[in-house]
């Protein structure tokens, strides 16, 4: 039978079978922790993501950027593996620089939201980025989001991550059409926070991009909830220290060739 294309689903039973019968373990999953929102409101769109990187219980980094650049009109929250964020967002990103070097217009939301779910689709799913997308061009602002398996939503306002449901609280009690800047900067901001305070995986500061028609504000730490009051005044000590038991120094002594004219002429 001649192959149709598509995907193929062959080595399922097999894997299945290595499992039953104990020759390999089955996968396991790795929890993520994040909380992204994104809203609508009357210039444009506003992004917020909150700054913990979790592998696991352990915190990696305290304050990781989680909203990607895309374009100079399009900006990227993600969620998940934070490897993966980072590659999608900057290969769809480079391939939105070429297409506006090709035409001389500026991106739209649109195309970087085909290129995504194109893009996580083909991976069913193993890809781990999950994704809130904005951005402002010829035909307003825009808000999608992307699952990992590649479906999308376009919504006036979305949230993802584990901390997404406390932050959707949020929105779903104080969010109205027409929102100013300053209002969707603070509804955003306490979105975070909700998720920062009530998800394990979310933590540290808040940061936020507002995206309006021909001008990007990207505020980096806009907001600090967790600051570390406490530090120890004598610092870190020790009780014992590595001893030096020996200590031998061996000098280097300088070693001079010279090469003849004749050998130096023939390289």
């Amino acid at each position: 039978m001649e192959n149709s294309g598509g995907f193929s689903f062959d080595l399922c039973k097999r894997n299945g079978w290595l499992v039953e019968k104990g020759i390999v373990k089955p996968p396991s999953f790795t929890k993520t922790g994040t909380t992204i929102v994104g809203l609508v409101f009357q210039d444009g769109v506003i992004l917020g993501a909150d700054t913990r990187a979790t592998a696991g219980s352990i915190v990696c980094d305290k304050n990781c950027e989680k909203i990607h650049y895309m374009a100079p009109n399009i900006y990227c929250c993600g969620a998940g593996t934070a490897a993966d964020t980072e590659a999608v967002t900057d290969m769809v990103s480079s391939q939105l620089q070429l297409h506006r070097y090709h035409t001389g217009r500026e991106s739209r939301v649109i195309t970087a939201l085909t290129l995504l779910k194109k893009h996580l689709f083909g991976y069913q799913g193993y890809v781990s980025a999950a994704l809130v997308l904005g951005g402002v061009d010829c035909t307003g602002p825009h808000l999608h989001t992307i699952y990992p398996h590649g479906s999308t939503d376009t919504l006036p306002f979305a949230t993802m991550g584990s901390g997404s449901l406390a932050a959707m609280s949020v929105f779903e009690s104080k969010y109205k059409e027409g929102l100013t800047r300053d209002e969707g900067i603070k509804i955003v901001t306490e979105a975070i926070c909700a998720g920062i305070f009530n998800d394990l995986g979310s933590g540290s500061n808040v940061d936020v991009c507002v995206l309006t028609k021909g001008h990007k504000e990207y505020l980096r730490n806009n907001l600090m909830p967790n600051p570390r009051t406490y530090v120890s005044a004598k610092g870190y000590s020790f009780s014992k220290k590595t001893e030096v038991l020996m200590t031998k120094v061996t000098p280097l002594k300088e070693r001079v060739e010279v090469i003849e004219a004749g050998d130096a002429m023939e390289e």
